[in-house]
């Protein structure tokens, strides 16, 4: 043995079995597996109490149960010597038990009185029950005795005694006249703890002659009454007051003794006139705190659980107000023995040292006593191992067969204690008992406490392992002598796999638990202080955070308690609205989040304020019905009837039938029907396997009444089920399994006990059983080890105790998908321009999907241009085509570019393997409109013409064509005239123009694929400075008005902003320019986002018309086709997201249409026609004015008839705008304006 042991010898704490977080020496474990093979002696389980009486009228039956390996077999003594049950017909002794029968019908219950002790013995001890005395109980009639009148004295004290017959048990007194009724009592009238009815004086009114005295015996529960006794009060000498004297107990001091543990009862009547009070106190001490109360007006006081500390000195003190009293009662605390440290089993190894103490206390001090097997130990054989020490046994190197069961006697004159404690002499290597492979869960910084409950003999050694290393005690670990491994602060990596080693010099034993630490529970959002008028909606919130693997269940409290039954209280996920708030709605509101380890809970309080009072309604709800019967009961339906309430004054238009199924659904109620406010009766439906309770609600034009009394309650007999459930679903959820759902059956559809669900499950098109399981309390279940995306057939049927539901419907599923395997061949490309590319692909093979095939995925990106380096690589574009398609096409390429594209192919799993990488070339296209276009004035009758080179190339440039013509004055358009110029040129000088004349300038680049969009712009040559410095004079005239400077010149219409310093709309464009013909608009821009959604869009200016949007295709120029001639419009280039939300946006620009053109003359136009118009309105103003003089002035006056025919060829004709004539204005006092 080594020094550890050793000295848990010295300490009588040798044990064995290890089990909870407690060490405790305990008996072989009662776990089968542990028990099988293992001996036990007897050890007695159950027994009689020492003490008991036995009612005459019933068999006696003696209890006593024990246990043992091998099963103990049982005898008894009476009175010390032998009870031969056999020989006794009316004594029976039930199988595998000691515990007798004793029929007493035929027999007096006296002769079966008597002291018995019960034996339980098998090879390896025997057990002695507790001495159980036997007595039966007695409830004796009353002596017979007459009663004398009792004539006394106004004001006297009086003494009426009962002296009940002694009964077993004891009887209970009480007092009371002939009609039944007890006695009233006061301070001045009380009954004595022995049953005598004590008058502290005697009023008139205590004349009576029923003063009678009962005895209520428990056991038998009879009742036996005293002769009545006759008390006068007289009223011709009457006492005089006086002060307290002590009728009980008499004299000044007494004593009484009680027993440690048990109650104490001390009692002080006292005489006096006035009537005395009585007080109570403990000389030198106080009265003990919570243990103390006063009975029958303070003239008892009553001390529970009495410890030593009771005992002492009492003194109880009458008053009145002629003086007091008082009376000292000395009471003395005995003790029946008791306990210490009792006796515990003992298993020990061979060769190993092991202690029996048996330590009790008492007063008296008891005597103890030692048996072995029922033998007194001086009688016994003599075992040297075995040394007794007054109460304590030391056992040293035991042997194998020496087990023996031990009993501890002590006793003193208030009683005994026995004890029986087996030693078993074992050798058993370790056994753990904690089940293998447990899961402990704690909350984060909480304390885990992991259990390695063990057996074995020897005592096993515990060791812990965590991730197969040690753990050592100390630190963050301590291991308890049970073998429990407590971490006291656990954190998430404390997480993980536990094994605790059991050894002993027989061997080892492993087991394996798992901690799992969570996430503490906790509130987000608290409610919140509220005040709500009355009829208001109030609303808590209450958002949580907990471990996503704790299932949380939300709990409200109202002033802690749980909230009213009540439809207005609506509880959400995280909330919880009280509607049409009330008064009694105040509160405080507590919102608790609990889960299966945690709590956290946060309260808000609700204060209701009155709101707008509203007019009182006159009709009001009715009553509710009445009279519920249940009639016509058949098995499944039955016939309900009720009387109707009061339906002031509104008619009642409908009753609606409610139930309550009190075996699924204790206290909800659900609707069932309603019928019409005539009827009286129904017949109700009902399912099978229901508790029915109803009641009914009448409802008028104010609303519902309140529900009725339920009716009393109707049970259906249970049956199979009638339905299956619904929904079911068979779901692949990996490439090896399949889940299987459905919606379980509620209570009342279950129809019987027992509900379960019959899962079936087998490949579909293949020769198979099917596969079964049945479940219960869950709705679902995976079916693992499956192949890859197969179907299934499924059913789910429904059974009970009583039977199989239905024949279930056959749903189809599919097992798990998984990505495709093989990637499309036979890419072929087809370019169809330099925008555009069609592609084709072959279709790849079902069996390699491994799932639904949900369609393509084209993949194509440019890799670079073939005229110019790229600024930075292309992003892959991707195009899906759902379904079987194998072909599709690319849209919105760059000419003149190379591109690479791959396809593949996709499902619910994922995307397969893309098809190696296709590269095509885009033919050349048109370029892009040349850029910097601009005219500067070089002399009288030159210009020069610039330009850069396209910003899009889009191919090899051929060269550029350049065209103008000039612009007279009323915008007509002179002859066009064309220019070819090579690719290098950027600029060129015209000559030989004429002066002071407007010339228009179109500019397109050229590659092989023809001209691409038209730049223009207007300029202006130099003026002749003699017609500017010496306007033309005409003799006899007056000077002509010098002609007007030259318009500005009308240059490239450029994308301008309208508003010059506002920034632009959208980071991804740049510069934008416009070029304007006839009928259509070349827009260009520079933007650097994606092309795939950028768009177009002009309305014509000042128009309510809406936007017209154009898609652009991925270039950076687009022609607007379809334009009016002569109209204004604004433009703008946006682009937009998929959701066709604009993202960016140029700002709006306003571009005008030149007015038609063409070699058709419009007469509208011609000088000619203008002048002869002109020349007649002239004309008719002058007729009109010679009228006017005439009719004004009755004479002729002179009239210049014509003015200077020589025409200014500056002056602008009339014509307005919109092609009409002006009005004649006199404004520069000239009656005639020359036209041209």
């Amino acid at each position: 043995m080594d020094r550890k042991r050793n000295c848990t010898l010295c300490g009588g704490a040798v044990m064995m079995l290890l089990l909870g977080h407690m060490t405790t020496a305990l008996e072989v474990p009662l776990d089968p597996k542990v028990l099988e093979g293992l001996p036990q002696p007897p050890t007695i389980t159950h027994q009689s109490p020492k003490d008991y009486i036995i009612d005459p009228r019933e068999n006696i039956i003696i209890h006593c149960e024990a246990k043992g390996k091998p099963h103990p077999s049982f005898s008894w003594t009476r009175n010390s010597t032998h009870f031969d049950v056999e020989k006794d017909s009316k004594v029976i002794m039930k199988p595998n038990s000691g515990t007798l029968v004793i029929d007493i019908s035929d027999e007096k219950a006296e002769a079966y009185e008597g002291i018995y002790q019960c034996i339980a013995r098998n090879e390896h001890g025997s057990a002695v029950s507790n001495n159980i005395v036997i007595r039966q109980s007695r409830s004796p009639l009353w002596s017979k005795e007459k009663n004398e009148p009792i004539t006394v004295q106004r004001g006297m004290s009086l003494v009426l005694q009962c002296r009940p017959p002694a009964g077993l048990p004891p009887p209970i007194i009480f007092w009371m006249d002939n009609n039944f009724q007890r006695l009233p009592q006061s301070s001045r009238v009380s009954q004595a703890l022995n049953g005598d009815l004590y008058f502290s004086n005697v009023l008139m009114d205590d004349t009576r002659n029923d003063y009678i005295c009962y005895a209520r015996f428990p056991h038998t529960q009879t009742i036996q009454q005293k002769q009545p006794i006759t008390v006068n009060v007289l009223d011709n000498s009457p006492s005089g007051e006086r002060a307290p004297s002590f009728m009980h107990p008499p004299g000044t001091h007494s004593t009484a003794t009680v027993l440690k543990g048990d109650t104490l009862e001390l009692e002080c009547i006292a005489d006096g006139l006035p009537t005395p009070d009585i007080s109570w106190s403990k000389v030198n001490g106080e009265l003990p705190s919570g243990r103390f109360l006063f009975h029958s007006f303070q003239k008892t006081l009553k001390i529970t659980e009495v410890t030593d500390t009771d005992g002492g000195d009492y003194r109880c003190l009458a008053n009145n107000l002629l003086g007091s009293n008082h009376h000292i009662i000395t009471v003395v605390v005995k003790a029946a023995p008791f306990w210490i440290s009792a006796p515990q089993n003992l298993i020990l190894a061979p060769k190993e040292t092991g202690m029996l103490t048996c330590r009790v206390d008492g007063n008296p001090r008891p005597k103890v006593t030692w048996s072995v097997n029922g033998v007194a130990i001086e009688n016994s054989p003599k075992d040297p191992s075995r040394k007794i020490e007054d109460d304590v046994i030391i056992l040293s190197d035991v042997q194998t067969g020496s087990s023996a069961v031990y009993q501890c006697n002590a006793s003193n004159e208030y009683g005994y204690l026995l004890a029986n404690a087996f030693v078993s002499v074992l050798a058993e290597p370790p056994r753990v008992l904690t089940p293998p492979n447990h899961v402990y869960s704690v909350i984060t910084n909480s304390r885990a406490l992991l259990d390695c409950a063990s057996f074995g003999s020897p005592l096993p050694k515990i060791t812990w392992f965590k991730d197969s290393q040690s753990i050592l005690d100390g630190g963050s670990y301590i291991i308890h002598q049970n073998g429990t491994l407590e971490i006291n602060v656990a954190q998430p990596l404390n997480s993980g796999k536990y094994t605790c080693m059991a050894s002993n010099n027989l061997g080892n034993k492993e087991n394996h638990v798992y901690l799992e630490v969570k996430e503490p529970t906790r509130i987000l959002k608290q409610p919140e202080y509220k005040v709500v008028q009355r009829n208001g909606v109030a609303v808590f919130e209450c958002k949580v955070k907990h471990d996503p693997t704790l299932l949380p269940t939300m709990i409200w409290l109202k002033d802690n308690g749980e909230l009213p039954d009540d439809v207005r209280f609506e509880l959400g996920s995280d909330s919880l609205t009280i509607h049409d708030v009330r008064e009694d709605d105040k509160g405080t509101y507590t919102c608790i989040r609990n889960t299966t380890l945690d709590h956290d809970s946060a309260s808000a309080t609700l204060t209701v304020v009155e709101a707008t009072p509203t007019p009182p309604i006159g009709l009001e709800q009715p009553d509710p019905p009445t009279d519920l019967e249940l009639t016509d009961q058949r098995e499944h339906s039955v016939q309900l009837t009720w009387t109707p309430g009061d339906e002031h004054n509104s008619p009642i238009k409908s009753f609606l039938i409610q139930y309550e199924d009190s075996l699924h659904e204790r206290g909800i109620w659900a609707n069932m029907t309603e019928v019409s406010g005539t009827s009286t009766t129904a017949r109700l439906e009902l399912s099978p396997y229901v508790y029915y309770s109803f009641r009914v609600l009448a409802l008028n034009e104010v609303g519902l009444s309140e529900p009725s009394v339920p009716s009393r309650q109707y049970r259906t007999n249970p049956a199979q089920p009638d339905m299956n459930p619904s929904n079911v679903k068979a779901v692949g959820t990996s490439p090896d399994s399949m889940t299987i759902t459905w919606k379980e059956l509620t209570g009342l559809e279950s129809n019987g006990p027992g509900l379960q669900y019959k899962v079936s499950w087998r490949q579909k098109d293949v020769d198979q059983d099917w596969n079964s399981l049945t479940l219960a309390n869950v709705s679902q279940y995976v079916v693992t080890g499956t192949d890859t995306f197969v179907p299934y057939e499924v059913t789910v049927q429904a059974i009970n105790d009583y039977g199989l539901g239905p024949r279930p419907e056959v749903v189809l599923g599919y097992s798990g998908e998984d990505s495709p395997t093989v990637a499309p061949e036979n890419v072929q490309v087809s370019v169809q321009n330099g925008t555009v590319a069609e592609v084709h692909w072959d279709t790849v093979p079902l069996s390699t999907v491994r799932g639904r095939l949900k369609g393509y995925k084209v993949s194509y990106w440019k890799l670079r241009s073939l005229h110019k380096q790229d600024s930075e690589p292309e992003k892959p574009r991707v195009l899906i085509f759902s379904g079987n398609e194998t072909e599709g096409h690319l849209s919105g390429l760059h000419p003149y570019s190379q591109y690479s594209l791959n396809i593949r192919a996709f499902n619910g799993k994922g995307d397969g393997p893309s098809s190696s990488d296709q590269h095509f070339l885009t033919p050349e296209g048109v370029p892009g409109p040349p850029a910097e276009f601009k005219v500067r004035n070089m002399d009288l009758d030159s210009l020069i013409v610039e330009w850069a080179p396209p910003l899009e190339d889009n191919g090899h440039l051929t060269g550029y064509l350049l065209k103008y013509q000039p612009i007279n004055t009323t915008d007509e358009l002179g002859p066009l005239k064309e220019l070819f110029l090579l690719a290098n040129e950027t600029s060129i000088t015209l000559d030989n123009l004429k002066y002071s004349t407007r010339y228009k300038f179109y500019l397109n680049a050229m590659t092989v694929k023809g001209s691409g969009p038209t730049v223009t712009e207007e300029a202006v040559t130099v003026m002749d400075e003699a017609l500017i410095r010496h306007p033309a004079v005409k003799a006899g005239k007056g000077s002509v008005s010098p002609p007007p400077p030259p318009p500005t010149p009308l240059v490239t219409q450029s994308l301008q902003p309208l508003l010059h310093n506002a920034p632009p709309a959208g980071r991804m464009f740049g510069s934008v320019n416009s070029s304007v013909e006839e009928d259509h608009a070349m827009i260009c821009w520079e933007y650097s986002g994606p092309d795939r959604n950028v768009f177009v869009e002009y309305v014509v200016d000042n128009s309510k018309e809406p936007w017209k949007t154009e898609f652009v295709n991925g270039t950076r120029t687009y022609q607007i086709r379809g334009l009016k001639p002569g109209m204004s419009y604004r433009v703008r280039v946006v682009a937009k997201d998929h959701s066709d939300e604009t993202v960016h946006s140029t700002e709006e620009l306003l571009i005008t249409v030149p007015a038609m053109t063409s070699k058709q003359v419009d007469i509208a136009t011609q000088g000619w026609f203008i002048g002869l118009m002109c020349a007649i309105a002239l004309l008719i103003l002058v007729l009109l004015i010679v009228c006017f003089i005439k009719r004004n002035k009755g004479g002729k006056y002179p009239v210049k008839e014509k003015e200077d025919a020589h025409q200014d060829p500056e002056i602008q004709p009339m014509k307005e705008d919109d092609g009409t004539f002006g009005e004649y204005r006199d404004s520069d006092h000239n009656f005639f304006i020359p036209l041209r």
